[in-house]
């Protein structure tokens, strides 16, 4: 299975990649035990988009890989994406359709360091000073999964307690059975609280908070 990026699209990400300021690391994990072509074609994504700047540096791992251990990866493939900062930014499954304007973005956000986000966001995101792990469900069809999707990510960068998994429902459907994933976006925090659909930011960062206690 392959892949081909037109070039009107890899002009836009070009464009984009403009706004790197640091180095950025992806991390693709991948199984040698699983027989998903889907593994391929994000190699192919990864391959394209770092080939547009000299910033990115894409580092291939398999399951037997110390990273894996290093970094909790429980779930293959992933992409793990490293800045300023080692952050929890992970994406499993393949960022195909809208979720492809998400793995772009939160590559930007993770070279600078500062996602665009409100000042009373910010502000309420500093005071989380516990663990918290975010699942975001989302499908490639979905319009509404990279508003999530993003935030999630957003978050993630600038507190570092957050761990933001962006997780492709139909590649893995035992997960999204375990959940509940009935409709897209779907975001639960900590095992404990769930909500569907896109949110503002308080919203969000108060069921975050829900979660803590």
């Amino acid at each position: 299975m392959s892949l081909k990026i037109d070039e009107k699209t890899l002009r836009a990400v070009k464009r984009l990649f403009t706004k790197l300021k640091n180095e950025v690391n992806i991390y693709h994990f991948t199984s040698s035990e699983l027989e998903n072509p889907y593994q391929e074609i994000t190699r192919e994504i990864l391959a394209k988009i770092s080939s547009l700047t000299n910033k990115i540096h894409v580092i291939e791992a398999n399951e037997s890989s110390p990273l894996v251990k290093r970094y909790g990866i429980d779930k293959f493939q992933a992409i793990l994406i490293h800045g300023v900062k080692e952050y929890n930014l992970r994406y499993f499954g393949t960022p195909l359709g809208y979720e492809f304007g998400v793995l772009i973005k939160s590559i930007i956000d993770a070279s600078t360091g500062s996602p665009e986000l409100p000042d009373d966001t910010l502000k309420m995101l500093s005071k989380i000073d516990k663990r918290v792990h975010i699942l975001v469900f989302v499908t490639p069809t979905c319009p509404y999964c990279p508003l999530v999707a993003r935030a999630a990510h957003m978050y993630a960068i600038v507190n570092l307690n957050i761990t933001a998994d962006v997780i492709e429902a139909m590649e893995f459907p035992e997960l999204a059975n375990k959940y509940d994933v009935y409709a897209v976006p779907k975001v639960v925090i900590n095992d404990v609280i769930e909500f569907e659909g896109a949110v503002p930011h308080e919203f969000f960062i108060s069921k975050i908070f829900e979660a803590l206690h």
